[in-house]
This record gives C-alpha cells, structure tokens and sequence, in this order.
C-alpha cells in the first residue's frame, strides 16, 4: 500500500490545485530521490572498484553534479522545445557523427571521439542516444497512429541512419543502444503484429549478414568468448571468467565492504568501469545485488508512469522509449558482468566510473521531468 501510494501521490490531482515548490522547480520529488540514491550508492561502490582511489570517486562526484544540473536545466525546457528542435538537433548529430569520421580523436582502435579546442572532448554517439527517440517521436507523432508501413519505414530509416555511422566508428555496443531507444518509439506508436513479425524476421537475416561483413574480427571474438570463456582463458575469455568468479564469491551477503579480492589484487579488470557490478556482488553478495535491482526496477516503474500519464503523442512516445533505453543500460551491462551476453562496453548507469553516459542519462531524466511537471491545465 505504501508503494502504492507513492507511486500514485501526484495522480489524485494531477492537473488541478495549488503549484508546490516541486512543480515550481518541475522537478519530481519521487524520480529525484531515486537518482540520489542510485547515485550515492554508486559512488560508495565506486571507491572500492577504483582500489580506494580518493582522486576517482572525487571526479566522478563532480561529473554527477554536472549531469545533475543538465537534468534541472532540461526539465525547465516546455516539451514543446523538444519537439521543435528535434530536426535541427538530429541534423546537428549526424554531422557530428560524420565529423567523427573525418577528424575524430581515436583510442584503443576506436574513433569516437570530438575535441573542440575550448571543449572537453566529447562522443556525439552518446548524445544520439537522446537524440535519435527524439527525432522518431518527432516524425511518428505528426502522423495517424498506429503508423502505416510507410511511415513505419521512415522512421526505421531515421533510426538506421546513426546506427550506420556510428558502426563504422566502430562502436557496436552504442550503436545497439541508439537503434534500441529509435526502435522503442516505433514500437510504443502502436506497430501491428504483422509489421513486428515482419521486424524480427529482418532481423533474423540480418545477423548472418553482419557477422560476415559488418562485424570486426575483435566483435567475433566476444561472441565466441560467451559461447566458450573457457577456449581462451588467460587472452579473450579472461574478464568474463573472473568476473563470473566474483560474482560467485559474493555469496548471500558478500565479503565486505573493501575485503574484494578480485578487484583489490586486480585479478577483474575495469572493476570501476564496466565490470563494477561484479565488485558490488563480489563485497554485498545477493542481497546487495538485489537492492540494486530493485532500486532500477522502482526508477524504470517512476518512469513509465511519467510517460503513460503523458498527455500528448510526442511526449509519450519519447519517454516511454527513453525509459526503455535505460532498462536496455541495465539489462545488457549486468547481462555481460554475468556471461549472459557479450562483452559490449556499455557502463551500468549512474554507478560506472564515466562522465559523458552519465551526463545524457541525467538529460534523458530530465526530460522525463519536463514531461510531467508541463502538463497543461485540464478545467473540471
């Protein structure tokens, strides 16, 4: 009952009543209290993954106040600001992507990055990752829904557009993450059964089609890394072996606040980036995992309900598949950490050691806000 109602305090009267300071802010007191949480939590996990490296969990601090005052300025923007600059800010990110191309910064065999003299370096992918559901919500909604094929082929088109530059930086996993929250919107538009069968069955081709020409040699390997950590255990099949042992070390309650091994004698790699979630299992065991999961679980429920009280296609449309994107962070991150899926590279949200994920998850939160505190005034 108490879940309930906590979920539920602002649909009494939503659109009715005396404006509090919340409103005001057009903050939600509910999501933000949830973030804080995750975030603190993160940090406290963080200062083990980074070996008690005070410098690290400083930086990151910082980073997260940014992204917290990104999210306070985006939730001040009316939804309609979104909504009419979805073209232009689409527009501004392919070029940033063909940019990359060009005169990217590169690292570790990837270029993905942006360096603006004046400007920290940045990665125009990550801001695609908001971007790209923007511009789909923008297009869909100005059509009958459900779409018909033709406009359900556009908008793929929209969505397949970045994916394409961004492969070819190359960077799958974001790439995978920018046309999962394009496709998202699609699918919340309301696609018949017929169009997604018709979706699956693509996909289905595509895959071998990709393995043999778009795939690295690299990206092949991790595959085949999941089917077999085993065949290569001191190269390839490494991290996910001894991040499968943390795990399992963990037990029900784990060893300890800073007693990881894996971690601390650096047997796990990138243990306060991608693989922190297996430091947090390895030190609070299950039940540490499972207040983590269902912090996630509480922020996604926040969310749906802020996008299914939405009172226009736009904005549902947009926060639906913004909340989805950050369902699909959780699941694919702790899926990896698990040996459920390939090693990706994709950070878990809010908690990995990072600046530029946090920051347009924090803008995607921030429009989720804006959605729901610009509702429009509905007279009895």
């Amino acid at each position: 009952m108490a879940t309930g109602s906590l979920f539920n305090q602002s649909a009494r009267h939503p659109l009715s009543g005396p404006r509090g300071i919340w409103s005001v802010l057009h903050i939600d007191p509910i999501l933000l209290l949830l973030l804080l949480a995750l975030i603190a939590g993160g940090l406290f996990v963080l200062y083990s993954g980074a070996d008690r490296n005070l410098d690290v969990v400083k930086a990151q601090g910082i980073r997260m106040a940014v992204a917290l005052v990104v999210m306070f300025v985006f939730a001040q923007l009316d939804p309609a600001v979104f909504r009419r600059w979805s073209p232009w800010l689409f527009a501004a990110g392919l070029v940033g992507l063909a940019a990359v191309l060009l005169v990217g910064v590169g690292a570790k065999g990837a270029q993905r990055w942006l360096a603006i003299p004046g400007l920290p370096r940045f990665q125009p992918s990550e801001l695609m990752k908001l971007v790209v559901p923007m511009m789909a919500a923008w297009y869909l909604s100005r059509h009958y829904l459900p779409p018909r094929l033709r406009n359900v082929a556009v908008a793929l088109l929209i969505v397949l557009a970045p994916m394409a530059l961004i492969i070819l930086q190359p960077d799958l996993g974001t790439s995978l993450l920018v046309g999962s929250a394009g496709i998202f919107v699609v699918f919340f538009a309301g696609m018949s059964w017929r169009l997604i069968g018709a979706f699956f069955a693509m996909v289905s081709v595509a895959a071998p089609l990709m393995w043999f020409f778009v795939m690295r040699e690299y990206q092949k390997q991790r595959v085949l890394t999941l089917l077999d950590p085993q065949s290569d255990p001191l190269g390839a099949g490494w991290n996910i072996i001894q991040s499968k042992t943390a795990i399992g070390s963990g037990g029900m309650d784990g060893k300890g606040w800073l007693q990881g091994t894996q971690s601390h004698l650096e047997f796990l790699p990138e243990s306060h980036t991608d693989f922190i979630v297996a430091v947090l299992a390895e030190e609070f065991g299950f039940v540490g995992m499972l207040i983590l999961l269902v912090l996630y679980l509480l922020i996604i429920l926040r969310c749906m309900y802020i996008a299914s009280t939405a009172q226009d296609s736009f904005s549902r449309l947009l926060a639906g598949a913004l909340t989805m994107t950050f369902f699909i962070y959780v699941f694919v991150n702790v899926g990896m950490v698990s040996g459920l899926l390939p090693v990706v590279g994709v950070p878990l949200p809010l908690v990995s050691y990072g600046g530029t994920s946090g920051v347009t998850l924090m803008a995607a939160f921030g429009v989720l806000m804006s959605v729901h505190t610009h509702r429009r005034m509905i007279s009895a």
